[in-house]
Order: C-alpha cells, then sequence, then structure tokens
C-alpha cells in the first residue's frame, strides 16, 4: 500500500469515527463572521484559524501589511524532505446582504438535502450516524472555509494513524479574496524567501458538474474597459433632430457589434496572437471531459450558443470580450423621444495564458480609433466635441493575467493520481477555468508551477444566498487533503 493510500484509508477511517467531533469543530469555524470588508471579524477569524493550525502542531503566525487584512503563514516540516508543497486557502468571505438567505448565515444549520426540500436537524453527537447528502448552509461552508477544516482534520488523520507528511508543507491563507486580492502580491513578495515551494495548491472551488472530482490546471486572468461615447451637448427632439444628429447610443452599439462577428469570434486586430498553444494534451483533456454543453444549453434556455457548437472547455483556452452593461437613454416607462448625449458600454475581457493585460486594451482601443473614434480620458468640453465626429471617452483596468500549468506536466500527472486515490473513480482533468482568479501571483513572485484542487458540490451557492456545503463533498476533501499531505514530485 502507497503512501497516499494509508493517508486516505486513515483519513475515511478517522471521519468515520469522529464525524461528530469533525463537524462541530466546522461549525465553530462556520460561526465566526468573515467579511472580507470587516477587518475586526476578519482578523477574528484568522486568530481562530491560527488555533486550529497550532493544534495540529504547525508552526504559524499571521502577517500584515498595514491596514490590509493579515494573511497566515504556517511550516510544517518533515525530517529528510526534499520536497515542499505549499496549500493556499482565503478565510475571507462575500457579503451576507444578498435577498433570499432562508437561514442565519453565521449560523450553521444541518438540512436533510437541499434546503426547501429536506428538513432541519440538530448535530449530530458520539456515533451517531451522518449522512453523505445532508448539506450545511451557512456563508463560507463551500467558498473557502471548508479547506481549512479538511486540511486540519487530514491532520489529524495522518497523526492518528501515526503517518507523516512526506514533503515539507507551507501554508498561507489569505484574507482578501472575495475582494479581490488586492495585497496578495505584495505579501509574496515580502514573504518570498518563507512560501518557497515546488509547487502551490490553491483550495477552493466546486468539483465538475457531473460531481465528478476534478484538477483545474488554468484560469483566465482579466482586464475591464468602458467606452463612453458622446453626441449632442443636450438631449434633442428625435423628430427634429433624428435622421440627421449624431446618436451616441446608436454609434456604440455601431462600434461594440465590429468587435465580434456572428459566430461570437473577436475580431480585433491582434486580440488572441500572444495567446498560449493549445497543446494537444488540452485537446485530449477536453475530449476526455463528461458531455455537458448541451445540458447546460437547455438549463440556461439557449436556442445555440455563440459559437455553433465548439465545446465549451474549448472556448475557455481563448480570451473573450463580453458587454456586461450598456447605457444609453431610457427605455420602458421612462423612455423619451430624443437624442441621448451619451452613451456607456462596460466590458470585461478574460485572458487566456499568455495575454498581456495592458496590451490586449492596447489593442481594443487601437479598434475603436481604426472605427473612426478620437479617445479621450476625461470628460470632453464642447470645443472636443465639435472639433471631432465620433469622440469616445476610455477608462481601463488590467486587472491581472492568465496562466495555466500543462495537464501532462510531472505536477498534473502526480495531482490527478492523488485525487482518484482520494475519489476512488477516474477524475476530470480541467486546463482552464472559465473564471478568473489572482493565482498568477504565485508563478510571477514564487516562480512555481500551480493547480487548483477544488472539492466543494458544485451546487454550493457560493458568493449567494444559502451557501451550502454536501457533507459528501466535505468528506472527499478530508481525503482529498490527505492524499495531497503526502504528495510525491
Amino acid at each position: 500500500m502507497t503512501n497516499q493510500q494509508q493517508a486516505v484509508k486513515a483519513a475515511q477511517a478517522h471521519r468515520e469515527a469522529h464525524g461528530a467531533s469533525i463537524l462541530t469543530e466546522f461549525f465553530h469555524l462556520l460561526g465566526m463572521p468573515n467579511v472580507s470588508r470587516d477587518l475586526e471579524d476578519v482578523a477574528g477569524t484568522a486568530a481562530h484559524v491560527v488555533g486550529l493550525l497550532e493544534r495540529r502542531g504547525v508552526d504559524v503566525r499571521t502577517v500584515q501589511l498595514g491596514n490590509a487584512a493579515p494573511v497566515i503563514v504556517g511550516h510544517l516540516k518533515r525530517a529528510g524532505a526534499t520536497t515542499t508543497i505549499g496549500f493556499y486557502v482565503h478565510y475571507d468571505g462575500q457579503p451576507v446582504d444578498q435577498p433570499g438567505w432562508l437561514v442565519e448565515p453565521f449560523e450553521p444549520t444541518l438540512v436533510t438535502g437541499v434546503l426547501g426540500e429536506g428538513e432541519e436537524r440538530s448535530r449530530p453527537t458520539g456515533d451517531e450516524a451522518i449522512d453523505p447528502e445532508w448539506r450545511i448552509y451557512a456563508r463560507s461552508a463551500s467558498d473557502d472555509k471548508a479547506p481549512v477544516q479538511a486540511i486540519c482534520t487530514a491532520l489529524d488523520a495522518m497523526a492518528a494513524a501515526d503517518l507523516t507528511p512526506t514533503a515539507n508543507l507551507v501554508f498561507l491563507f489569505e484574507g482578501e479574496e472575495e475582494i479581490g486580492s488586492p495585497h496578495l502580491r505584495d505579501y509574496l513578495i515580502e514573504l518570498q524567501d518563507e512560501l518557497a515551494a515546488d509547487a502551490w495548491l490553491i483550495c477552493d472551488g466546486p468539483v465538475h458538474p457531473t460531481r465528478r472530482p476534478q484538477i483545474v490546471f488554468g484560469w483566465r486572468g482579466i482586464s475591464e474597459i468602458e467606452i463612453t461615447a458622446y453626441g449632442p451637448i443636450r438631449p434633442l427632439h428625435s423628430g427634429h433632430y433624428g435622421n440627421w444628429a449624431f446618436n451616441p447610443t446608436m454609434a456604440l452599439a455601431q462600434l461594440l457589434a465590429s468587435m465580434k462577428d456572428d459566430s461570437g469570434n473577436v475580431t480585433i486586430d491582434g486580440f488572441s496572437d500572444d495567446t498560449a498553444e493549445i497543446t494537444d494534451a488540452d485537446l485530449a483533456a477536453v475530449a476526455a471531459l463528461p458531455e455537458t454543453d448541451q445540458a447546460m444549453a437547455h438549463e440556461l434556455g439557449l436556442g445555440a450558443t455563440e459559437d455553433r457548437g465548439t465545446a465549451h472547455a474549448l472556448r475557455m483556452l481563448i480570451p473573450s470580450l463580453n458587454i456586461r452593461g450598456f447605457d444609453g437613454g431610457a427605455v420602458g416607462a421612462e423612455a423619451a423621444n430624443v437624442i441621448p448625449t451619451e452613451a456607456t458600454a462596460s466590458i470585461d475581457i478574460r485572458l487566456a495564458p499568455g495575454n498581456d493585460p495592458e496590451g490586449i486594451l492596447d489593442r481594443v482601443e487601437a479598434h475603436i480609433e481604426a472605427q473612426g473614434w478620437t479617445i479621450v480620458r476625461e470628460e470632453p468640453d464642447a470645443e472636443t466635441r465639435r472639433s471631432h465626429s465620433k469622440v469616445a471617452r476610455v477608462r481601463r483596468d488590467a486587472s491581472y493575467a492568465g496562466a495555466r500549468t500543462r495537464v501532462d506536466s510531472p505536477l498534473a500527472v502526480a495531482l490527478l493520481g492523488a485525487a482518484e486515490v482520494a475519489a476512488g473513480e477516474p477524475v476530470v482533468a480541467m486546463p482552464t477555468l472559465g473564471g478568473s482568479v489572482p493565482v498568477h501571483h504565485f508563478i510571477d513572485v514564487l516562480d512555481t508551477p500551480v493547480a487548483i484542487t477544488p472539492f466543494a458540490n458544485h451546487d454550493n451557492n457560493q458568493h449567494a444566498a444559502n451557501e451550502n456545503i454536501r457533507i459528501a463533498n466535505l468528506w472527499y476533501g478530508i481525503d482529498l487533503m490527505a492524499a495531497l499531505l503526502t504528495l510525491e514530485l
């Protein structure tokens, strides 16, 4: 029996014997408010997590830069180990003011199934049987306190079985992920030597929608741009001036339409030129994914997709351009027969690995200018409007780049093998997530390969009301962490 098999077996035995006490500890953690922008609550949660790690023998401390939320840094060293594995978790959570909460967000509630269908019940005690289909409802139940509990329980299980991790371990728990990790890079630079590792594992996110476990090897970056088109200096009567005066709403709509073709492909010159090569291994991984596209389109009420049937996972490997908002004039009861003075569009660009966050915005601006627009940075005065036929104010934000670890790399092979031992079934290798996470900081600053090791249920309502985690997914997470603690690279 391999080290991983022994560790997973120990984790399974431990949670079977101590399920009630594991949940009690987890409920205590979930009861601590941790909304990112409440620094006092976040600091309290950090202190609690430090205590959890100290009880497991981790050499742990908090580090705080200025008014940023503190990070938790921990080390667990093994004599003679030649490999170091890093584990990243965020302990902060989303706000709780969304409508629709049926339970108190920081009073964890155990339900015998999906809320509204199952029944609320008391926490189990002693050796009471625990149904893996039960769910725990609370803010951060899945995003992202569950990995904290899973790591701690896996360490307990290995200690009880007299097993030790096969590598040196370093932990970094962040308190600002849900507000964009504005200080993560600063912390990585400050702690660069202390956080040196052979690989970093991001413990966050859900399993595949089919409920199959997955390991994720890529993530998209993001850049944002806002375009405001200007027309007359005051609203004009559409009967008197229509078909004559420049209409910024129509002109902006035409500009946006010029950015993509009928198949959803971006037509901006050079937009995808620096996108990382899609390898044969990537294509093989996409081909091996469970088929969910048709069911997903049906669920979303889509009669067709932009790409005319290209696999969803393949579209995640190229940069996207999305119009996320448009404001020009008024509609419905507020509509008026006028030519408006201005119109604004807000665009997000999801970056594939290789795309430069600033460079791709430069290409968008070049496209705008090629369509005859004059770009300004501030609201133009009347003379500027008179001097140019089409004036657009552009505001831009190049947030961060995307990245991808090769799905055929030694790290990928090791992670997929570990997850399969933990799950007892084949694991999905996801080349790239659709969402954006600031993981590239680990690669840029620490020069370390990174992968995401999720285990929450796909229907966990993260960021929304009634966030939850299914017990079966928490149990798998404990087994997965035990396997990862014995990872060999």
